[in-house]
């Protein structure tokens, strides 16, 4: 009677961690985070540099980093940063937002980007984590 429920509590426990969502390790993605940091900043005392600072990019409207001098494509996309827009964007960014002066290759490993977001996310507007 017991081997039943526990191989239904396998194969639903296996089909769970199957579901194709990646987990996320922000570890890894502060390592990610490396390709970006010529041009971005996070965490406290963070400035615009060629792009804009990236703290509490989790629910920020795209193009109103303070300071930071945008294109038409970034203010006029209608984006709200989150994970799903993030992920999307980081793969191929000019194709996300045509017009945008962000110049790089993108990110097309899936859990990479996962994780990069899990590091980014983690920051509030202040640059404190969460």
């Amino acid at each position: 009677m017991k081997t039943p429920i526990l191989s239904s509590l396998v194969v639903v426990t296996a089909l769970i961690s199957a579901s194709g969502a990646p987990a996320q390790d922000a570890a890894a993605g502060k390592s990610s985070f490396n390709k970006c940091m010529a041009c971005h900043a996070i965490g406290e005392g963070a400035k615009n540099k060629v792009g804009p600072e990236l703290n509490g990019l989790d629910g920020r409207k795209s193009g109103i980093a303070e300071g930071y001098s945008y294109t038409e494509a970034n203010k006029n996309s209608g984006i709200t940063w989150g994970k799903d827009q993030f992920l999307e964007y980081i793969k191929e960014p000019k194709a996300k937002i045509p017009g945008t002066k962000m110049v790089f290759a993108g990110i097309k490993n899936e859990k990479e980007a996962n994780d990069l977001w899990a590091f980014l996310a983690q920051y509030d507007k202040d640059g404190k984590t969460k």
